[in-house]
């Protein structure tokens, strides 16, 4: 176990990281995503990151496997698929996680260089993957089920809207053990709400994606659009909530094609060398693109981590009061219709 120290704006504030080895083991765009700015093309992408660049992995060049490769699955067919079986059964060359790290997020941290500078602790080669906009039918499962063909855990920030929608969705990601944050309840650009609008943005989102889930969920929080402003991190920071910028944003809810997706991703890797990557479980051609990109990271060497918080997020009661009011008429219930409702008879011919 190591201990990683850094100063943030809040104090100094430390991460436990701890060594955990695994084995070999929708299309409409969400309000704000639109107004993201715009950057170049992979291959010219600039940036603090890109304008520091770190050596890629020496072992990026992999040597061809000694027994054949298995079988690939379709990409169609990981989008269609249901809740996975048990994970990675017959692929003994999954990527999987290579490590996890414990956040501490007392002070709130901020991670991501995109936006934060005072954490580096990812190693050449490491990345996290992270998911946004969530949970969404189809798309979300899709993501779950190349995840899990892959034994790699990512961070999930959903939208407190979509999970009221989708609990049994969210409720999902939580059962194969991933990690969950919130994203706002409504994904608003905060910088253009007045603070106690954009307070009750986030307040919203973390009671929505608790009462979702149904039990209380890391204390990570992601700014829709990336856009946040000092008085917002000064509150999130008293909340004891880390904020998550990127390192390399997949930019794919500008992308229709998931071989568009896996290109971006790849070649801003390829820069950077290593990072925490933004993607989105909401949009189509990620969940399409999520299992070849896993195979071409697992081909390039790179090394998946894993984030978990030192506590939980505690939600105020009066947004969860306001949640249940708003709710009033919807139930969280996970069950499907058909193991609820049953015809025990009927007119009969």
């Amino acid at each position: 176990m190591r201990r990683i120290t850094g100063l943030a704006a809040a104090g100094a504030v430390a991460l436990t990281v701890a060594v955990v080895s695994y084995g070999a083991l929708r299309d409409q765009e969400p309000a704000g995503e639109a107004t993201r700015t715009k950057v170049a093309e992979p291959d010219t992408v600039t940036g603090s990151i890109a304008s520091r660049p770190i050596a890629p992995p020496a072992n990026s060049a992999l040597a061809a496997p000694s027994r054949p490769p298995l079988p690939r699955p379709s990409a169609e067919q990981y989008v269609a698929a249901g809740p996975p079986g048990p994970p990675c059964v017959g692929n003994p060359d999954a990527l999987g996680v290579s490590r996890v790290v414990e956040i501490d997020t007392a002070g709130g941290p901020g991670f991501g260089f995109e936006h934060f500078k005072a954490h580096d602790f990812l190693e050449a080669g490491e990345v996290v993957l992270t998911f946004d906009d969530g949970p969404w039918p189809g798309n979300t499962p899709a993501v779950l089920a190349a995840l899990a063909a892959q034994c790699v855990k990512a961070t999930f920030f959903p939208i407190g809207k979509h999970a009221t929608w989708h609990p049994e969705i969210l409720k999902r990601v939580d059962a194969q053990g991933h990690t969950i944050g919130s994203h706002t309840w409504s994904h608003v650009d905060l910088s253009r709400k007045s603070p106690s609008d954009a307070k009750e943005e986030i307040e919203k989102g973390i009671s929505a994606v608790t009462m979702a889930a149904g039990r209380p969920l890391a204390p990570f929080f992601r700014f829709p659009a990336l856009r946040h402003t000092p008085e917002l991190m000064a509150y999130l920071a008293e909340r004891n909530i880390g904020t998550f910028s990127t390192d390399l944003d997949s930019f794919d809810f500008k992308m229709k094609k998931p071989e568009q997706v896996i290109l971006s991703v790849m070649a801003r890797l390829k820069k950077c060398g290593k990072g925490i990557i933004l993607m989105h479980d909401f949009q189509h051609s990620t969940a399409v693109a999520l299992p070849e990109l896993l195979i071409q990271l697992k081909a390039n060497g790179y090394k998946v981590v894993q984030l978990k918080a030192k506590d939980t997020v505690a939600t105020l009661p009066q947004y969860d009061a306001a949640m249940a009011k708003a709710l009033m008429g919807q139930t969280v219930d996970a069950r499907p219709t058909g193991s609820i409702v049953r015809t025990i008879s009927g007119y009969s011919n």
